[in-house]
């Protein structure tokens, strides 16, 4: 929720502690049919999760002196990759990233942007959930801008749909 919301955060509701509230208020956009982001399963059980959707959605992007506007494309951004320590290594952030391009594609978007790190060597699992920037090379990602050595903005068009938010008609394509 940290990137929907712009500025200092609300406290939360008095007898509630401020995960709770980010949950009850996570909940209310899933109930909302907005989703999200996606989740990735093996079997039942959950093993990954990044966040995407209409770069409006994300307030705190506009202020971000790294993830402020490009130009004034519509896009959908996506970040927040979110894998446990045991379900690393085997490709769960990839998977992801790839059900977030068809995602997107299916709700009429038409240019993805992402925030990587771009670091060599060994980085820390903890600085990743942007994700690595070799990952989006891969997926077929161009850098668009950097603002600071290691954190590029890379884009991917998506073909097949009309970019906008989400409150939009959406068809499939």
């Amino acid at each position: 929720m940290f990137y929907r919301r712009s500025g200092a955060s609300p406290p939360p509701p008095k007898g509630m502690t401020r995960a709770k509230a980010n949950r009850a208020d996570l909940k209310a956009l899933v109930d909302s049919g907005m989703p999200p982001g996606l989740i990735a399963y093996e079997g039942k059980v959950p093993v990954g999760w990044v966040t995407l959707g209409p770069r409006e959605e994300f307030a705190r992007l506009e202020r971000s002196p790294v993830m402020k506007p490009v130009d004034d494309k519509p896009v959908w951004s996506i970040f927040c990759f979110v894998v446990p320590s045991e379900h690393r290594g085997r490709g769960v952030a990839r998977a992801l990233l790839q059900g977030a391009i068809e995602f997107a594609r299916k709700q009429g978007a038409t240019l993805l942007e992402a925030y990587p790190v771009d670091k060599r060597g060994r980085v820390s699992d903890d600085t990743l959930w942007f994700g690595a920037m070799s990952m989006y090379d891969r997926a077929g990602f161009k850098e668009v801008a950097r603002r600071r050595p290691a954190r590029p903005i890379v884009r991917r068009k998506v073909m097949g749909g009309r970019a906008g938010s989400r409150s939009e008609p959406r068809g499939e394509s």
